[in-house]
């Protein structure tokens, strides 16, 4: 019995690791737990029985086939007769505004609240799923890795980490394409312009695999076959499209934070504790996005310095452009640190998290502000819709903001796996399918780095520059 628990160690305590993740993320309610001191908020529908254009409670939002008395008073322009127009502007009728109908209230969000949004199962699913197959890669990278590197698969544990790893990836990455592809969550012009960012990026990536700027991104792909160069740019081109519109809630959601409109609302913008992280991870991602780039990791990297012994050459520089490549890291202490660089954008987001879905429930309240004071008779059908839909639509955004850092860890997990564990099952070229999956889930983890960094930038210059606004 003993020789048999002592062989077959990494697979039963991955397995058992696994089981007890499972089970306990499920009962005690961690996805759950881990929203807990956010806040939603509610517009009441608007309560005006004492006037004939509106009878008793009304609906917030009503379906455009909606038809009857009830909609008096909202009928179009064009269906009111010169007549009637003038008589209403002649018209000296005095408007109260009523306050209690302009009232929102904060709701703290509990778990009967976050099980009745949409998508919450998707959020939960993805969330446990992820969790333990990251726990399995790190349970593999720093306890079973090298006591049992020249075993099999059984025996080594490959198996679990590979297994719950690729079953978390396609569970994150198929819900955040049904959030994308969800009719009511957004305009038909993000959509088409989804699909445009899609096939730019594809042919994007497919000048990068097929080394048409190999000066420019420090990855080659050389030397595997046709078909897995195809593949790897449709998935860059995919998770363009299904990363522009949480890239587009993330740059709205950092320019709130961190009171980029200068609106001096606690209630919007965010305390100093949450500003930092916004900004600390945004410039992380943003550098980390860079690392792999050639022309600025030839100012990080001493080529003069030689990793196998550790000794340096001194060379005479006369000049500040001859500093490049002659100070720096080493090339084996510059790969490390663009490694560590890159696991920690993605645990920094995730820790983005909070502010980030907290700033998008309190893009809803700046709405219902502006129209509040933006006349005298404010109009809040607009705001009170905005804000049920921020609330409706809640576990939407929130697993937009938690699937990127996510896939960004299972795909680094990947990575990192030893062995040779994928050369008995594919075949992909001239290099060993093992070392393949490993460059390919290293480029894949960086290419949504990249993919987020530069979609957050983009919206962000629009923002300053007054094209996209807030609202």
């Amino acid at each position: 019995m003993l020789p048999f628990l002592q062989t077959y160690k990494g697979l039963l305590l991955q397995t058992s690791l696994s089981l007890a993740l499972t089970l306990l993320l499920t009962f005690l309610k961690i996805p759950i737990f881990f929203l807990r001191g956010l806040h939603t908020y509610i517009h009441p529908d608007n309560v005006a029985p004492n006037t004939a254009s509106r009878q008793g409670i009304r609906a917030a939002i009503r379906r455009p086939s909606d038809s009857g008395p009830a909609l008096d008073g909202y009928q179009t322009l064009s269906s009111r007769t010169n007549a009637e127009l003038k008589r209403r502007n002649k018209s000296k009728e005095k408007f109260e505004f009523d306050e209690n109908n302009a009232q929102i209230f904060r709701l703290r969000l509990d778990e009967g609240h976050l099980q009745t949004r949409l998508y919450f199962n998707e959020y939960h699913n993805s969330f446990v799923l992820s969790f333990v197959g990251i726990s399995c890669f790190l349970l593999y990278k720093y306890y079973l890795g090298e006591s049992v590197e020249d075993s099999g698969v059984l025996v080594n544990g490959n198996l679990i980490p590979v297994v719950f790893g690729i079953i978390a990836l396609c569970k994150v990455f198929v819900s955040l394409a049904r959030v994308s592809f969800e009719k009511s969550a957004s305009k038909r012009s993000e959509k088409q312009l989804s699909a445009i960012i899609g096939v730019s990026w594809f042919f994007f990536g497919i000048m990068i695999c097929f080394g048409v700027i190999p000066s420019v991104f420090d990855f080659d792909f050389s030397s595997i076959d046709v078909s897995w160069r195809v593949f790897i740019a449709a998935f860059l081109g995919l998770s363009a499209g299904f990363l522009y519109m949480p890239a587009g809630k993330n740059a709205r959601s950092f320019w709130l934070g961190t009171d980029q409109l200068r609106c001096n609302l606690s209630i919007v913008s965010c305390g100093w504790f949450e500003r930092g992280i916004l900004y600390t991870n945004y410039l992380l991602t943003v550098f980390t996005a860079l690392l792999w780039t050639n022309p600025f990791a030839h100012i990080l990297v001493n080529k003069n310095i030689d990793d196998g012994k550790g000794a340096s050459t001194f060379i005479s520089v006369g000049d500040a452009e001859k500093l490049v490549g002659n100070m720096g890291f080493s090339q084996l202490s510059f790969t490390r640190f663009r490694l560590l660089c890159l696991l920690l954008s993605a645990f920094l987001q995730i820790v983005a998290l909070r502010p980030n879905l907290q700033m998008f429930l309190n893009e809803a309240v700046l709405c219902w502000y502006q129209r509040l004071h933006a006349s005298k008779v404010p109009e809040l059908d607009f705001s009170r819709a905005k804000v049920f839909l921020h609330n409706h639509y809640l576990c939407l955004a929130l697993l937009q903001f938690f699937a990127p850092p996510v896939l960004v860890l299972l795909f680094f997990g990947l990575s990192q796996i030893d062995g040779n564990f994928f050369d008995k099952y594919l075949v992909c070229g001239l290099v060993p399918c093992s070392a393949f999956v490993k460059e390919t889930a290293l480029f894949m983890a960086w290419s949504i780095v990249f993919i987020w960094a530069i979609l957050t930038t983009a919206s962000l210059i629009f923002y300053r520059r007054g094209t996209l606004y807030v609202s």
